[in-house]
């Protein structure tokens, strides 16, 4: 058994990300393990931009109400309990609605040493309004 400290939270980059976001990273994947992931905290409005999962993406809602959306299927809100799967290469983007802060755990499937995320272009102001 291993203990991992809590790792640093740092801000979310302005290249991914859409306002005021936190990430706290979990442990990395260690052999034979692949599954990594984080804690993510969303300030209102803030949000992802488009993305996707090599291995697709499982998001559990800790606190607070937010918005997931795929370019399949349209938006849908997000509450405390609620866990999200998102299939492989699905593209999607989540974050806080534009009264409420949301934080999730999100869980993903890493296969080596590359990123198994492909980000995409930010979520427009109008896609963001039309999600709630």
């Amino acid at each position: 058994m291993d203990i991992t400290p809590v790792n640093a939270t740092v801000k979310g980059p302005v290249a991914t990300f859409t306002g005021d976001v936190y990430v706290t990273p979990l442990a990395p994947a260690v052999e034979p393990a692949r599954l990594t992931g984080a804690l993510v905290r969303f300030t209102p409005g803030a949000r992802t931009f488009w993305h996707s999962h090599e291995r697709g993406q499982t998001l559990y809602v800790t606190e607070g109400v937010g918005l997931v959306a795929s370019r399949a299927g349209g938006a849908t809100r997000i509450r405390p309990g609620d866990t999200v799967t998102i299939g492989a290469s699905e593209e999607h983007w989540h974050g806080g609605t534009a009264s409420t802060c949301m934080s999730h755990l999100a869980l993903v499937t890493a296969d080596g040493e590359s990123d198994p995320t492909t980000w995409l272009e930010a979520v427009t102001d109008e896609e963001y309004a039309a999600a709630h």
